[in-house]
């Protein structure tokens, strides 16, 4: 994740406004849920301007208790839904390049590895790689 801890500041107005949004069709926003607990989502930002329009940047977390158990392929087939039904046949994201789980899942759901960031993340003090991936629907 690109947050580290105490980045997330976001109060429950702003992530409400953020929801809100989401029915504009320009910005997808899923949560997997455990017993009224939140343990994942999915967010995808449909491009602003005509040239983009048809694509979406993609932002995926899922609680480590909960990973490999089919949550992030399941709201992958709902974005997908989502995205087609809204014109967008392009998804985009990045990923470190250590993080292989998600670089499993990505691949798994299609995405393939496009390009490299180089540097692009601080982590502890050590600069961090990302792949740029990408898959098209149609």
């Amino acid at each position: 994740m690109l947050y580290e801890p105490g980045e997330r500041n976001a109060t429950e107005d702003e992530l409400k406004k953020r929801i809100e949004e989401s029915s504009k069709n320009s910005i997808f926003l899923m949560f997997a849920e455990n017993e009224g607990k939140v343990i994942g989502f999915l967010s995808a930002s449909r491009g602003h301007v005509n040239r983009i329009k048809h694509s979406a940047y993609i932002v995926i977390g899922i609680l480590k208790d909960y990973r490999g158990k089919g949550i992030g392929k399941k709201l992958y087939e709902e974005l997908e839904t989502w995205a087609l039904n809204n014109g967008i046949i392009r998804l985009e994201l990045s990923v470190m390049v250590n993080n292989e789980q998600a670089i499993k899942l990505y691949e798994k759901m299609g995405f393939r590895i496009e390009g490299i960031k180089a540097k692009a993340c601080l982590v502890n003090e050590v600069f961090v790689d990302e792949y740029y991936m990408g898959k098209i629907l149609i």
